[in-house]
């Protein structure tokens, strides 16, 4: 089962409108990923969230694989954030975090034997 913010988020940015935000790495703002942009997702409101929505299969797969990272929207360049601003109907300025991947929530974990006596 997924968890974050992708039901409560307060805005979502299609992937082919997020191209300023990738490559991650060469990105000039404050990124959280793995457990640090699981604690910084769990702080805030998911309404204080926007995600980067897939727009085919082959995106959803990327999006799925990619590491889940938050990056803090007021740490963004103005280059980027005018960007990502004109792609929302709100006002950028009412986000907090952008939300990138998804982190599944704990399972209980099988052992193979356990299906041998069927």
């Amino acid at each position: 089962m997924p968890k974050g913010h992708f039901t409560s988020a307060g805005a979502s940015i299609e992937y082919g409108s997020a191209g300023c935000l990738f490559p991650i790495e060469e990105l000039d703002a404050t990124v959280l990923q793995y457990r640090d942009a699981q604690v910084a997702l769990d702080d805030v409101d998911g309404s204080n969230v926007i995600i980067v929505a897939p727009t085919s299969l082959a995106t959803s797969y990327f999006l799925g694989q990619h590491a889940l990272t938050a990056i803090r929207v007021d740490n963004l360049t103005t280059a980027v954030r005018t960007q990502i601003d004109d792609e929302l109907d709100e006002p950028l300025d009412t986000f907090d975090l952008i939300q990138i991947g998804k982190w599944n929530s704990d399972s209980q974990n099988y052992s193979l034997a356990e299906f041998t006596s069927a």
